[in-house]
């Protein structure tokens, strides 16, 4: 099978047309058949959130919170949403989490649903995350990366895909309803040690 080789001047004719700003680029290569994007359908503008947070306990137990039905419903009662004029709003399912990849989860009374994409245990969540007024079949992509800081965990946590309108809402959102309930729900008390 021979192979197809672009040559300099096919390269430089498209990056001098996008550069350029033209935005119906639709070339195609001669006997290839492939087609090249136009620059028009390339979204640069997409919100998308970036936080960073230390609780201090071991990731084995930030993890076992973020992907268990009974750790994260100890999240969803210390969150402000269920101590809040929100709480009338969300639904009454039970937290459901199947902790495999594909696994379907339900949270906030199934007001939050998704699947897990990817679970390395003690290191990294990925999830097909969405809220219940999202239009229908809108998923965005949410991922926790667990980074052991001595006996802390360092949560790096990144939202992207979600409608542009809703970024501060669910920015604001990751620390009343994740992050504060779930440094409370693994503080160490007597009961929880």
């Amino acid at each position: 099978m021979p192979q197809e080789h672009v040559s300099r001047r096919e390269i430089s004719m498209l990056a001098g047309a996008i550069v350029a700003g033209v935005g119906a680029v639709a070339a195609t290569r001669a006997g290839a058949g492939e087609a090249v994007a136009p620059a028009s359908e390339v979204s640069r503008s997409n919100a998308a959130i970036h936080q960073e947070v230390v609780i201090a306990v071991p990731a084995s137990r930030v993890y076992r919170a973020l992907t268990t039905a009974e750790g994260f419903d100890r999240i969803v009662r210390l969150s402000a949403a269920m101590n809040s004029s929100m709480q009338t709003m969300l639904g009454t399912a039970p937290t459901a989490i199947d902790a495999r990849p594909g696994g379907a989860f339900a949270l906030f009374g199934g007001y939050i649903s998704g699947r897990n994409l990817e679970l390395v245990p003690n290191a990294r969540l990925v999830q097909a995350w969405r809220a219940g007024n999202w239009p229908p079949g809108l998923y965005s992509i949410a991922e926790f990366a667990l980074a052991s800081e001595g006996s802390s965990t360092r949560i790096v946590f990144d939202h992207r895909g979600f409608p542009n309108e809703d970024a501060d809402h669910l920015a604001a959102g990751w620390h009343g309803n994740y992050w504060v309930p779930l440094a409370k729900s693994l503080a160490p008390t007597p009961l929880n040690p």
